[in-house]
């Protein structure tokens, strides 16, 4: 798939498995994926991964020291997750938990996400099932709305937040609420990946909707970077 809209995509950086109905790791993972590689992560660096799926964004962050814990509200996918901890060797903590709600009380000094952020008819999240994954409201930023507001909560001084998202659910809106709430945010990685399955089924309704120009036939995916000073 490309990112969270479809499409066929081979990702093999660790290798993973991945249950039925779990995200499976792609261009979206990718993107972030390179993003964590060039942060400084060492024995000390305690790593939060929010909505970590497959655990792919965990196995990478434990093999380059860090201290992981990753969360997510799908009991499959914190099944996944523990099982590639288990068959990449490495000890990540693994909880179930609706984004920071069951480590509020910790802080980090990376947190890492990959919420759902793909505009849909329904105007709610899904609460259970495989499009949760990446179906986000009317907007897109039922989940992402959430990160800006609630995550600065457990960064530590100089902790940073690397979220990824496709420009449809609107970079900028994104970059403002993470800076009205005290943290420096850039955008520092972006590509544009063809159009899969998820977003051709919709895309007369994103073009009413004006989330995208008539003539577009990429999306635009941005990994947003954003610290405490």
């Amino acid at each position: 798939m490309d990112g969270k809209t479809g499409g066929t995509y081979e990702f093999s950086r660790p290798f993973l498995v991945t249950l039925p109905g779990v995200y499976a790791p792609q261009r979206d993972t990718e993107l972030l994926m390179a993003a964590l590689d060039q942060e400084n992560i060492g024995p000390e660096t305690s790593v939060l991964d929010i909505g970590t799926g497959s655990g792919a964004l965990a196995v990478r962050a434990a093999q380059l020291g860090g201290k992981v814990t990753a969360v997510d509200i799908a009991r499959r996918a914190v099944a996944t997750a523990r099982l590639n901890a288990i068959l990449h060797h490495r000890r990540i903590t693994v909880r179930r938990s609706d984004l920071i709600s069951a480590v509020r009380t910790r802080f980090y000094d990376l947190v890492l996400c990959n919420p759902p952020y793909v505009p849909a008819p329904a105007p709610d999240v899904p609460r259970r099932g495989a499009t949760r994954a990446w179906n986000a409201g009317s907007d897109g930023r039922a989940v992402v709305d959430r990160l800006c507001a609630g995550v600065p909560a457990v960064l530590r001084r100089k902790g940073v937040l690397l979220m990824v998202h496709s420009g449809l659910c609107d970079t900028g809106t994104t970059l403002d609420r993470l800076r009205s709430v005290g943290l420096d945010a850039v955008v520092s990685r972006r590509v544009r990946v063809p159009f899969g399955p998820v977003l051709l089924s919709r895309i007369h309704w994103l073009r009413e909707r004006e989330l995208m120009r008539p003539e577009e036939t990429s999306e635009e995916l941005v990994v947003i970077r954003a610290q405490r000073p």
